[in-house]
């Protein structure tokens, strides 16, 4: 039985009971002046009546599950035998109080089903037929048998008061039973349906509130029927203060293209499978959005029932657009390039070549010999930015192998001390915990990588001297760290922001792509970097890589597991 349909039944049975009582109550105490033979059927009753009325009211009855059947049937046991007392002591067989049985009868079909209430019916014929026979015996044996053939004689009057008593319990029996068990069937099923309705409404709305596009409901007047999460974070409103408002009134401020097209499909039933419009929010910004509008419509598709939208905030997606837009147009104008800057270190390397000759075949003094040395100057250094620009713009497709990091490290480190970058008083120093270690990545890739971060270390030294040091170490057992930390100069948090940026540099005869080829070679290795750095206190790079050995096939080949 389940709580709602407890509650009814209790609501309809208390009050029954306690009318029921108070008319028994009134009969026998202020009416029959409290007759002796009553007094112990009456009291019985009234205990039973007032305690089982409290354990419903209370809402004990699970506590007392054990009991309280044989409660409910003592209850009606005495209530029929105080009411047979009293139809006996006013009139018997033409007592006014027969209807009482009837009340008792209906209250039972509240708590039994259908065989129970027959069964009090039953018991209820049994005693007025036996209150009947009890009146006619006069006390006396010899009418106990006359009151018997009495009762059963077709020809008495008593035996149709009695057989019509007994028709009408049944009856009524019958049809309170009957309705109150198609009643408790109706609220069973109305329960179940309840429940499931509630349920589904529960994990509707909980769907549609947690959608990641935001979503608005709008009925045929216009009004917000629904607004959920989404939408209140995109829009800036909140639901309790938009619901039941027309949607014109409530964007007409800072977004009307959004209430045109929601009027739009109102009035007249435009829907737009995918539409963009702006919007501002509520700091004043523009705010693109991806809305689509549906109709709804009564089931002849005939009357509009209102629009639903779903939108979307496309600021991440545009800017997303932007970026690969843009790395589209630097791959082609980096393509161009590499073609011109290998186009143009050709010629160069001829005319440093040709003035080198000239330089030693002519006897250049003063000013001339000075121009001559300014041309090869300058054409070393630009054919180092062509060759430094050429290995930025190459760093596309790597070939992943099985590296020995420890290794590349320290013959980098060779190659770094002996560099125009390296001081005499510049310590490269060099930690691992094994001597071995396996990671997976471009060994050429990874010299770059190693180079122009040792260069660049040592350029940040410069000529007051300090230490370079390259560590090591493993992470975790499927990552391992390789950090190069220089005592240098530091950099600020705008050098830091811009220091991958290519032709950014900061010394004098820098061509800013050290650090930026750095970057790209760790982003074609899908490497993980991150620097440290405060002025005055040095710099620190970090790069992730995945270790050779924790991969799922080691034995296979490098390139196939890396790219797993």
């Amino acid at each position: 039985m389940v709580s709602s349909e407890h509650r009814r039944r209790l609501a309809w049975f208390i009050p029954l009971r306690l009318a029921t009582f108070l008319i028994v109550f009134t009969v026998v105490v202020l009416w029959m002046r409290f007759p002796g033979f009553l007094r112990l059927p009456f009291f019985l009753y009234a205990g039973v009546t007032l305690g089982f009325t409290l354990l419903l009211a209370l809402d004990l009855r699970q506590r007392l599950r054990a009991v309280t059947p044989l409660v409910v049937a003592l209850h009606f046991l005495f209530e029929v035998a105080v009411e047979s007392g009293i139809i006996y002591a006013t009139g018997n067989i033409n007592s006014p109080f027969s209807a009482l049985f009837i009340l008792t009868i209906v209250s039972a079909a509240l708590v039994y089903r259908l065989v129970g209430t027959l069964i009090i019916a039953s018991v209820v014929s049994l005693a007025y037929s036996f209150i009947i026979w009890l009146g006619l015996t006069n006390n006396d044996p010899e009418w106990s048998l006359q009151a018997l053939r009495t009762v059963f004689s077709t020809q008495e009057t008593a035996f149709y008061s009695i057989l019509m008593h007994i028709l009408i319990f049944y009856l009524v029996a019958f049809i309170a039973g009957y309705l109150a068990e198609r009643l408790r069937d109706q609220d069973l099923r109305l329960a179940d349906t309840s429940r499931a309705l509630r349920r589904a409404r529960l994990e509707t709305d909980d769907i549609l509130r947690h959608l990641n596009s935001g979503l608005i409901t709008v009925d045929a007047e216009g009004c917000i029927v629904y607004f959920n999460r989404t939408a209140e974070r995109i829009l800036g409103y909140h639901e309790e203060d938009v619901k039941g408002i027309r949607c014109d009134e409530v964007f007409a401020g800072r977004m009307p293209n959004l209430a045109e097209s929601l009027m739009d499909g109102i009035s007249r039933r435009v829907a737009h499978l995918r539409q963009e419009l702006e919007i501002t929010d509520l700091h004043g910004n523009t705010v693109p959005l991806g809305l689509s509008i549906s109709i709804l419509t009564e089931e002849d598709n005939s009357t509009p029932r209102g629009v639903i939208a779903i939108f979307s905030d496309l600021t991440e997606a545009k800017d997303l657009e932007k970026k690969v837009r843009a790395a589209d147009r630097l791959a082609a104008v980096g393509e161009l390039s590499a073609s011109i800057a290998h186009e143009i270190r050709n010629p160069l390397a001829a005319i440093s070549g040709s003035v080198e000759v000239l330089q030693s075949a002519l006897a250049v003094e003063g000013e001339n010999r000075r121009l001559m040395e300014l041309i090869v100057k300058e054409s070393d250094r630009l054919s180092k930015i062509l060759t430094e620009f050429l290995h930025y713009a190459r760093i596309d497709r790597p070939t992943y192998a099985k590296v020995d990091l420890c290794r590349i490290t320290t013959d980098v480190m060779h190659i770094v001390s002996h560099h125009d970058s390296c001081r005499e008083n510049t310590r490269l120093t060099f930690d691992s915990d094994q001597s071995v270690v396996y990671v997976v990545g471009d060994e050429n890739l990874l010299v770059q990588l190693l180079l122009n971060l040792g260069v660049n270390a040592c350029d940040a030294i410069g000529a007051d001297g300090g230490e370079v040091n390259f560590r090591v170490f493993s992470r975790h057992p499927d990552k391992v760290v390789l950090q190069v930390r220089d005592s240098g100069c530091g950099m600020s948090e705008e050098l830091m922001r811009r220091m991958y940026e290519p032709f950014y540099s900061t010394k004098r005869q820098g061509t800013g792509l050290g650090l930026a080829i750095v970057h790209r070679v760790c982003t074609a290795l899908r490497l993980g970097i991150a620097a440290e750095s405060a002025p005055g206190r040095g710099t620190t790079f970090s790069i992730e890589f995945r270790n050779y050995n924790a991969l799922p096939y080691p034995g296979r080949e490098p390139a196939a597991a890396a790219t797993r």
